[in-house]
């Protein structure tokens, strides 16, 4: 004969119904709210890049006028289109609410193909700059003393912009090793004029000026493209960030789709503290994201995670209403079962709890009859991985009562849920008998003296 008896109640379509009533999935976005908060978080790292920009802008002016005439105008016209071709990529990045709802990676993608056009524009423009500039070695050829004073110009040239990519530029994250080379081969342009074979040092002074500024242009680009991923990157995970403080607390709404007064979700702790989990890599990513060392394709990567962890929002929000959603309906199950077992038997509630009074856990009922038999009612969740709850019927009769008794009950207890649209499995019962602990509530309540430590006599 087994006292304990086990209904796994399925409850799948009731969970259905709720999820497309709460609509729990979807996270709550405040748009206006949301842009806010996205420009107060980005302001200050936007007026940092600003405040970088000018002084390394302002730097390499000083460094060009030290230049000969025609190569400064040639890196002025460069450092003017790279300046507007910056301006123009943050202004097309910047200030529409639309980006909110666009993904990621496509806005990344678009930054890359555009940065890919604009690249291409501007090294044609500069092998047409440079192709003026290089045409007249050719006139100089035969005569050392011009070709001398040209390749004392074209090395003091290479000398000032080496001294600019060292100074204000990161060339050892972009182009390691690069820039010392460039500087051996100005060294031997050097040598060679000192040594008096000018028609030699001339070219390859002239080319290592060039390659010094191909270098400078590549790591300006480069670091374009690490600054714009950056601020998309880093706009993606605040805007997850703010989701989450938006989604902390979310009301719970009614049949008719209304919010219920008086009832929210506490999202973090339904899900467990999945919510602060979340909200702690988030800021995660957020410090490797403002890290000026972390590279463009590092960014892409990180705001691929970006997308992910608003998924993953969601998904915690659903998680944590429906578990809310579900302890309500652990209540309302052994509700059920009480009048039921009122009604067929004379039982009488006389006992409620969750276990350590936490509604997240199952919900505990005892039952008593006059006769002093009792039964305690146990409402669990499904294992991970299945819906519904499992209803536990543990009997514990003082007088005589068979195992036919035990599962008419029991059987009686499963038609009737499923007459009140709680459809339920076929009943099992379970080996041995049950606890004897289990009618005693009060181990669960917080302060509540423990069987030992209560005064003789006391109840039991």
């Amino acid at each position: 004969m087994s006292g304990k008896k086990r209904i796994l109640v399925d409850e799948s379509e009731w969970y259905r119904a709720q999820r497309a009533a709460q609509d729990l999935k979807r996270v709550r976005r405040d748009v206006p709210r949301l842009l806010e908060e996205v420009r107060r978080r980005t302001e200050a790292d936007q007026a940092r890049t600003r405040a970088a920009l000018e002084e390394r802008a302002r730097r390499t002016e000083k460094a060009l006028s030290g230049l000969a005439a025609d190569t400064r105008r040639l890196e002025r016209d460069t450092g003017r289109r790279l300046r507007e071709q910056s301006e123009r990529l943050h202004q097309e990045l910047r200030g529409t609410a639309d980006r909110l709802e666009r993904d990621t990676r496509a806005r990344l993608e678009e930054q890359r193909t555009a940065l890919e056009r604009e690249l291409a524009a501007e090294r044609d423009q500069r092998r047409r700059d440079i192709a003026g500039l290089t045409g007249r070695i050719d006139e100089l050829a035969g005569n050392r003393d011009r070709a001398a004073a040209a390749a004392r110009n074209w090395i003091a040239d290479g000398a000032t912009m080496a001294g600019l990519i060292e100074t204000t530029l990161p060339h050892e994250r972009h182009a390691p090793g690069r820039l010392d080379r460039l500087r051996l081969d100005l060294e031997t342009a050097r040598r060679n004029n000192d040594s008096g074979h000018y028609e030699a040092a001339l070219p390859l002074a002239q080319r290592a000026y060039l390659d010094l500024s191909e270098l400078r242009f590549d790591i300006e680009h480069r670091e374009l493209e690490r600054r714009l991923a950056q601020e998309t990157t880093t706009e993606a995970l605040v805007l997850v960030e703010t989701l989450i403080t938006q989604n902390e607390v979310r009301p719970v709404t009614g049949p008719d789709g209304q919010p219920l007064a008086g009832a929210e979700l506490d999202v973090d702790h339904w899900s467990e503290g999945e919510l602060e989990e979340l909200r702690a890599q988030v800021a995660g990513l957020l410090s490797r994201a403002g890290d000026d060392t972390t590279t463009a394709a590092e960014q892409r990567e990180l705001a691929v995670e970006a997308a992910e962890m608003e998924r993953r929002l969601g998904e915690i929000v659903d998680r944590a209403g429906m578990r809310l959603l579900a302890s309500q309906l652990r209540v309302n199950l052994a509700d059920s079962v009480a009048g039921t077992l009122s009604d067929i038997g004379g039982y009488e509630l006389v006992d409620g709890e969750y276990e350590d009074e936490d509604e997240r856990r199952p919900f505990h009922a005892v039952l008593e009859h006059l006769n002093g038999n009792k039964i305690v009612v146990q409402v669990l969740p499904a294992p991970e991985g299945e819906t519904g709850q499992v209803l536990r019927l543990l009997s514990y009769d003082y007088d005589t009562a068979s195992e036919r008794e035990l599962r008419d009950r029991a059987e009686a207890v499963r038609l009737a849920l499923g007459e009140e649209g709680h459809p339920a499995g076929a009943l099992g019962s379970e080996p041995g008998v049950p606890e004897p602990e289990a009618a005693d509530l009060d181990r669960f309540r917080k302060g509540a003296a423990s069987p030992h430590e209560r005064p003789a006599g006391g109840a039991a």
